[in-house]
């Protein structure tokens, strides 16, 4: 395999999870709120906190992965 299959594959797995972290997130309720829970806070705890920051992290690496695909 060269360099620009690689970044694909890379590029393709990187894409899928993003998709799955943003659909995990629910616009004004948290994740209790999803599965039936009734307790509401306004603030990112746990499992809820770590999925918004791994979002940033995946979106910045599908960013460097495509500039390093047009470099490529």
């Amino acid at each position: 395999m060269n360099m620009a299959n690689i970044l694909t594959v890379l590029q393709i797995i990187v894409a899928l999870t993003l998709t799955v972290l943003i659909l995990l997130q629910v616009k004004g309720v948290g994740f209790g709120r999803v599965w039936g829970s009734s307790m509401t806070t306004f603030s990112r705890r746990g499992l809820e906190g770590l999925v918004f920051k791994a979002t940033f992290v995946f979106a910045f690496a599908f960013m460097l992965l495509s500039i390093l695909q047009l470099i490529v």
